[in-house]
């Protein structure tokens, strides 16, 4: 049956109301029906007035069922207070190996410090058949606000969905397909979602805002891995993190608030990161200077870099020694850098990043995303993704200062959603609610503040109006000297340069003891890097190696 809404409801008693609201016509004046002498009849239809006058809308008999009708508790969707657990059994084949396992798709209540249940949050879980004493990995999207369903469908789980990136992906049908790159082999598997995201939901008179904060965030995921590891009794099993983009700023806190509770992880994989906001403040020039090195391999790809170099990696180590080197120092004189440097490092800019000089000049030096976007290409009437720079878009108004939307996104978005529908419901699991892959109005409501541990470098314990969770991430490798942590980049990622990643974890404040713990990694692909598939072959193999590392580390 179809369930009426609350707000179609109360339209149509409304409606009703006014209906019978109406006087009945005056003797000295026309009912609203007659026709004007010399007008033309017009057909009537049942909820339609015939002629002008007052519009006032004609009951029905299924009308006024539904205005009659008393909205109770249960005709309105809500998240499960008790846990929830839909389990089946299925194979995947990863580097030739049948490997058997469990899906389980269900919820975690999470509960406050005095028992009160405040979330439901919704997870799929991957077991393969082996016992307790496997990793077990948890990993999750970004956003801030975002759903699992990216790194579920497209990187780690054992199905996932095929696209035509970086080109915009066909209508459906979409191809949902065996992931012989999953992480399966090495760990179990577990996707949660944030809470107002996916199908994750606040409980009770409890708000959603009381979740939508870095603080708050970090604090709903360790209660709801604490349940998950308690219920499915994976205390002793190794345990790794694996987030993506906002995800990344999430594990960075998230890791050091387990560890605070007992649960000691193994290690924490970085997708597409970013550390430390308050580094991109207006008014700095970090970001200028983190994006250089990105908006020079995109240039390459482009063919619109002055130097085609043969060997890429060597080149962006020149791009990176000039950008934190003579482009910085440019920048940090403000007004009082001479014509000769203004000119000199304008004309170097360009060689590297492929925008012509003088907009350059005009831009004061700084060449921020929006404008790269839109003028790297505009002499084809293209404009670049944000989330990777392979794909492009078109602009009503090539003359426009800003691309009118994100190809990488839209291109994309579409297969992703609808496979992750199909795949729950082959799991068997239902529910009245909408999936929300970004949930409604949380990353505008998102509360930035943050108080991260340690000293001064820390941020002395004092919270601070932007998240900096690589302080939270250093004071966890120090504490537990075993942790690794794997920094995974693309190339043509916009949403987090990859230097910028590498400025936030060279400001770990490791000791060199172990410094070794960190390692990156670079992909010819964007913030996913998982859509070209051939990057996903690389990534899992590195990962796989990282894990067994990890793994020996004593």
């Amino acid at each position: 049956m179809i369930r009426r809404t609350a707000a179609a409801l109360v339209a149509l008693s409304l409606s009703a109301t006014l209906a019978a609201a109406q006087p009945p016509a005056s003797p000295d004046r026309p009912a609203a029906s007659a026709r004007a002498p010399g007008a033309r009849a017009a057909a009537s239809r049942p909820d339609e007035p015939s002629a002008a006058g007052p519009v006032v809308e004609r009951r029905t008999e299924r009308g006024a069922q539904a205005g009659e009708h008393k909205i109770s508790d249960a005709d309105i969707a809500t998240a499960p207070l008790y846990e929830q657990a839909k389990a089946s059994h299925h194979t995947v084949t990863i580097n030739g190996q049948t490997i058997g396992y469990t899906a389980t798709a269900g919820t975690l209540t999470l509960r406050s410090d005095d028992g009160k249940p405040i979330a439901s949050m919704f997870y799929v879980a991957y077991t393969a058949d082996g016992g307790k004493t496997r990793p077990v990995t948890f990993s999750y999207n970004g956003g801030p606000g975002s759903a699992s369903l990216f790194v579920h469908m497209g990187l780690a789980g054992p199905m996932h969905v095929m696209t035509d990136s970086p080109n915009a992906t066909h209508g459906p049908p979409y191809t949902l397909t065996e992931n012989h790159e999953s992480l399966l082999d090495k760990s179990d598997l577990v996707f949660l979602d944030a809470i107002g995201a996916g199908y994750s939901r606040p409980l009770g008179d409890t708000k959603g805002t009381e979740f939508w904060g870095v603080d708050q965030d970090i604090d709903a995921f360790a209660r709801g891995i604490q349940r998950y590891v308690t219920i499915n009794h994976r205390w002793n099993s190794p345990k790794f993190l694996f987030g993506e983009s906002y995800g990344t700023t999430r594990s960075a806190g998230l890791v050091y608030a387990l560890q605070q509770r007992g649960l000691q992880f193994n290690g924490v994989l970085l997708l597409s990161s970013v550390l430390n906001y308050g580094a991109h403040d207006s008014g700095f020039d970090h970001s200028y200077v983190s994006y250089v090195p990105s908006f020079a391999a995109t240039a390459v790809y482009w063919k619109k870099s002055a130097t085609q170099p043969k060997d890429l990696n060597a080149y962006l180590d020149e791009v990176r020694a000039w950008a934190q080197g003579p482009y910085l120092a440019a920048l940090t004189k403000g007004s009082k850098i001479s014509p000769a440097e203004f000119d000199a490092t304008a004309r170097q800019l360009s060689a590297y990043i492929g925008i012509p000089v003088e907009f350059i000049k005009r831009a004061n030096l700084r060449v921020d995303l929006n404008h790269f976007r839109v003028e790297l290409l505009r002499d084809q009437n293209r404009t670049l993704g944000r989330y990777d720079t392979r794909f492009t878009g078109i602009n009503t108004d090539n003359t426009a200062a800003n691309a009118e939307y994100d190809p990488s996104d839209t291109g994309i978005n579409g297969a992703y959603v609808a496979a992750l529908h199909d795949w729950v419901e082959q799991l068997g699991y239902t529910t009245e609610l909408n999936y929300w892959p970004s949930g409604p109005n949380i990353n505008q409501s998102w509360d930035w503040r943050h108080r991260p541990p340690g000293g001064n470098f820390g941020g002395g314990g004092r919270k601070e109006n932007v998240a900096n969770t690589a302080a939270d991430m250093g004071v966890a490798m120090r504490e537990n000297p075993h942790l690794m942590v794997y920094s995974l980049n693309g190339y043509y990622d916009m949403a987090t340069p990859f230097f910028g990643t590498e400025y936030d974890i060279e400001h770990l404040w490791l000791d060199p003891s172990i410094r070794d713990n960190v390692r990156f990694a670079y992909y010819p692909s964007g913030h996913m890097v998982y859509l070209n598939q051939d990057a996903l072959k690389q990534l899992k193999a590195d990962v796989a190696r990282f894990y067994d590392d990890a793994l020996a580390k004593k």
